[in-house]
């Protein structure tokens, strides 16, 4: 009954800038640790950057000074501010939350979005 919903992806030249949103939905305590992964063709898919429920962050070294990820506690949602875009953030990026269960509060399942394109062009 977990859905997250993903959206902001597209086509942008180097240099440039998007801002990915996620948002969760359904039945669940509560949101732990979310983030954004991404997998570019040929390549495993990989970690973008976290944030828990208290604003702490971690980031990919590749994505350090140029990625912000933050949330939205109250909307159940997850951003990616994404500036200074290079060819190389070309990939497909997924969405991930750590959730609570409704009932079993200590019991926490992981959840991810379908995906969206990020493709930035030289």
């Amino acid at each position: 009954q977990v859905q997250l919903v993903e959206s902001g992806g597209g086509l942008v030249q180097a240099g440039g800038s998007l801002r990915l949103s996620c948002a969760a939905s359904g039945s669940f305590f509560s949101i732990n640790t979310m983030g954004w992964y991404r997998q570019a063709p040929g390549k495993q898919r990989e970690l973008v950057a976290t944030i828990t429920t208290g604003g702490s962050t971690n980031y990919a070294d590749s994505v350090k000074g140029r990625f912000t990820i933050s949330r939205d506690n109250v909307k159940n949602t997850v951003y990616l501010q994404m500036n200074s875009l290079k060819p190389e953030d070309t990939a497909a990026y997924y969405c991930n939350a750590n959730l609570a269960d409704l009932i079993l509060k200590g019991i926490y399942s992981s959840y991810w979005g379908q995906g969206t394109q990020v493709t930035v062009s030289s």
